[in-house]
């Protein structure tokens, strides 16, 4: 019986040493680590310079109404209502409120879910992941990393060759046609 008690002390010590001296990484890397080794375009894992910062009454006075509910208030469009869902057209998808380039619609590809979709977004600098835990659900937000918007939330059931889906709100995006 003694052993018994010694080994479940010698474990639980153990254990409560390595929590404390266990190695620390940032959080974004925590948390995010596989979105990061999935994104195929850059690696370089900093956020865009020249961060856009303005206040809540400027950027009401420069979106939409939707616009601004989605990017600022972290809104979604429902399914199947957005006018990118079923848009495939050459070009580039920027973000509405700041103009950075976001995707290419040569990664875009149909989800089924209602939303745009895209397999991986044009650099990993332009994209800010999040943890969200809102709606009793735990999902990886995604946001402009100029200017901070909501854009949407990213999953790991997409197409090759990344395996990601950035599900992504209509709103918070605009469309510049290219000619191919």
């Amino acid at each position: 019986m003694n052993r018994i008690v010694y080994i479940f002390i010698f474990i639980a010590a153990g254990t409560g040493l390595w929590l404390l001296i266990k190695p620390s990484y940032p959080e974004h890397k925590r948390i995010f680590n596989n979105y990061y080794e999935k994104d195929t375009v850059n690696r370089k894992e900093k956020n865009m310079e020249q961060k856009i910062i303005k206040t809540d009454e400027e950027w009401k006075r420069e979106l939409t109404p939707e616009e601004y509910s989605i990017l600022r208030e972290k809104g979604t469009e429902r399914p199947f209502t957005g006018k990118y869902w079923d848009h495939f057209e050459y070009g580039t998808y920027i973000c509405a409120a700041c103009g950075t380039e976001l995707f290419e619609s040569d990664t875009k590809f149909e989800s089924g879910c209602g939303w745009p979709s895209y397999f991986q977004a044009i650099d990993s600098s332009r994209i800010i992941y999040k943890e969200d835990k809102s709606y009793g659900m735990i999902r990886t937000e995604v946001m402009c990393a100029r200017c901070g918007g909501h854009l949407g939330h990213v999953f790991d059931d997409g197409p090759p060759p990344t395996g990601l889906r950035y599900c992504i709100n209509s709103g918070s995006l605009k469309f510049i046609s290219k000619v191919k």
